[in-house]
């Protein structure tokens, strides 16, 4: 069985964000680090909520910022 995997280019954005780490990213979007870390890694699938929270810090749009890839 083939699994569906989101996509995300957060590292690079908190990059261009002044080197944000991310704990502060996880701070302003009111989760863990670790949710941070693992929705990074794309080992975690964000809530459609912080998903859109995410992408507001950075002032992209939600395709902008994550990749639904079909497995």
């Amino acid at each position: 069985m083939t699994e569906n995997i989101i996509k995300n280019n957060i590292r690079e954005l908190r990059f261009f964000a002044d080197e944000m780490t991310q704990q502060e990213l996880a701070e302003l979007v009111g989760v863990t680090r670790q949710t941070i870390i693992a929705i990074e890694k794309s080992k975690y699938s964000p809530t459609l909520e912080v998903a859109f929270k995410i992408s507001t810090i950075f002032g992209h749009s939600i395709e902008e910022v994550f990749e639904y890839q079909a497995g």
